[in-house]
């Protein structure tokens, strides 16, 4: 009896197929992790290509330029910073609280901080410095609407937001210029420190 011979895929089916498992999305993310490591000078085709384990060629079936995948990743992180930071603070009605656990959140290491801090050193770069005038607009904002409902005048809410939005950049700059490390408890002891110092007095 004869059987029919087993078909190969092509090369061409093979790598349309792993194009189509890897998404745009993963690219982004991927692009994301460099610069938290690397800064911009991390987001190159080919070592993102092989942190993903795919050829070029899956790249450029989802972007035909490096400056388009920096596009999409920064988008993508304006995204997640929002989401990830600010959205679940808006149940919050009671502006101390709001800004206590703000305050709480931006002292922690995740992922959006770093990359933040990696993009602060690139303001120069004419896809980044929009994204970053954007996000910081929005944080200012955010800040002064809370301190003037926690009893702050315009001016004095607008001034305490930029000595608080001066002081996270700082925090950021300072976690990653290779200092020691502060213990928990001597971390705990600065983050009561700034909450005295940021926080308005009760009304």
């Amino acid at each position: 009896m004869h059987t029919a011979p087993m078909s190969v895929p092509s090369e061409k089916a093979v790598g349309s197929e792993n194009r189509s498992r890897l998404s745009a999305a993963d690219w982004e993310r991927a692009a994301l992790d460099a610069i938290a490591e690397y800064g911009l000078a991390g987001i190159a085709v080919e070592p993102l290509a092989r942190r993903l384990g795919v050829t070029k060629g899956s790249f450029y079936w989802h972007f035909p330029t490096r400056e388009a995948l920096l596009k999409a990743a920064l988008e993508s992180w304006e995204r997640q910073d929002e989401e990830e930071i600010f959205a679940p603070l808006a149940s919050i009605a009671e502006p101390r609280a709001r800004l206590r656990e703000l305050f709480g959140r931006i002292a922690h290491e995740l992922p959006s901080h770093v990359i933040f801090a990696a993009l602060l050193k690139a303001l120069d770069h004419p896809l980044v410095q929009p994204v970053i005038e954007r996000v910081s607009q929005r944080r200012l904002d955010f800040l002064t609407v809370a301190y003037r409902q926690a009893g702050l005048d315009e001016v004095a809410a607008a001034l305490r937001a930029r000595l608080a939005y001066t002081a996270y950049a700082g925090f950021l700059q300072l976690a990653r210029a290779g200092l020691p490390r502060l213990s928990h408890e001597e971390f705990e002891r600065y983050m009561e420190h700034v909450m005295q110092t940021l926080l308005p007095a009760p009304n």
